[in-house]
């Protein structure tokens, strides 16, 4: 999501494309992206409230359930992840998933034979 926001014209093309095209989106992801738009890129409340209100109208968006913590403790220990990213994709697991696209985990990753890990710009 914050590739919407980025300098570079082709990669935030790419990002419009798929925010447009819809797909899911987790609270903890709508979260981060607002703490590190606040943080590192200065961003005022009402912007960020303004641009996280277009993906949230183009995105499912999923809440961070109890069952995804446990989901999440689960996926960290059995793929040494983060709980930050382990919780990433367990409410993508749980939403119905089949692609997570992050720059954040090893692309190619696939998550207990349902959930492949896209690096979106790799080449």
């Amino acid at each position: 999501m914050l590739y919407l926001l980025s300098a570079d014209i082709r990669k935030a093309e790419v990002a419009e494309g798929w925010v447009s095209a819809g797909g899911v989106v987790s609270v903890q992801v709508l979260n981060d992206a607002a703490a590190v738009a606040r943080r590192k890129l200065g961003m005022p409340l009402h912007e960020i409230r303004w641009w996280l209100g277009a993906v949230r109208a183009a995105c499912r968006v999923v809440p961070v359930t109890l069952a995804d913590h446990d989901e999440a403790l689960r996926l960290g220990e059995r793929y040494a992840l983060s709980l930050y990213d382990a919780l990433i994709i367990a409410a993508a697991l749980g939403a119905g998933a089949a692609l997570l696209y992050t720059e954040g985990l090893q692309h190619g990753l696939v998550i207990d034979r349902r959930l492949s890990v896209i690096h979106p710009f790799a080449s």
